[in-house]
């Protein structure tokens, strides 16, 4: 979907509920130096537009039991439609796979997976991920220590006639 040019005003608004989604209204009015009805209607419009796709909480994983964070690169065998949607409907089903990304390169596709321990690793690859039809090789790498994690996007100013 291509949207409007964000000005000024929408790049502060968005760079605000980044930070922080449960902002009240009165509160990032004050923010960004506009008056509360003003605001509230831009961040609507900024929701149907679907520049504002939806508001979560972030999960601390470890607080919540998941001790391992891995990447798994998968490529398929052949690049039939079948296998591809196959392939993208059965991962995109598992509540582990927290992301599926098509990639270029030696594999096909990159996972961002949330696992309990070395046993959930082992039931997911060997019982979840590995019977999917088509699927040629599976390389995966556990994280270590996550040294950056963001959500926020690098919102730059809007950019004046060129």
């Amino acid at each position: 979907m291509v949207h409007p040019a964000l000005d000024d005003l929408d790049l502060a608004i968005l760079r605000e509920l980044q930070a922080d989604g449960r902002l009240p209204n009165a509160d990032l009015a004050r923010r960004i130096g506009l008056s509360p009805p003003a605001t509230h209607a831009r961040v609507r419009r900024l929701e149907r537009e679907g520049v504002i796709d939806r508001y979560v909480a972030l999960l601390d994983a470890e607080a919540a039991g998941y001790d391992l964070l891995c990447f798994v690169s998968v490529g398929l065998r052949a690049h039939h439609r079948d296998e591809i949607e196959r392939f993208r409907d059965a991962v995109a089903a598992f509540p582990e796979v927290l992301e599926v990304h098509h990639v270029t390169g030696e594999y096909d596709y990159l996972l961002r997976v949330v696992l309990r321990n070395r046993r959930d690793l082992e039931r997911f690859a060997v019982e979840r991920l590995a019977p999917i039809p088509g699927i040629g090789r599976i390389q995966t790498s556990l994280v270590l220590r996550e040294v950056k994690r963001a959500t926020a996007l690098p919102l730059s100013p809007a950019a004046g006639p060129a």
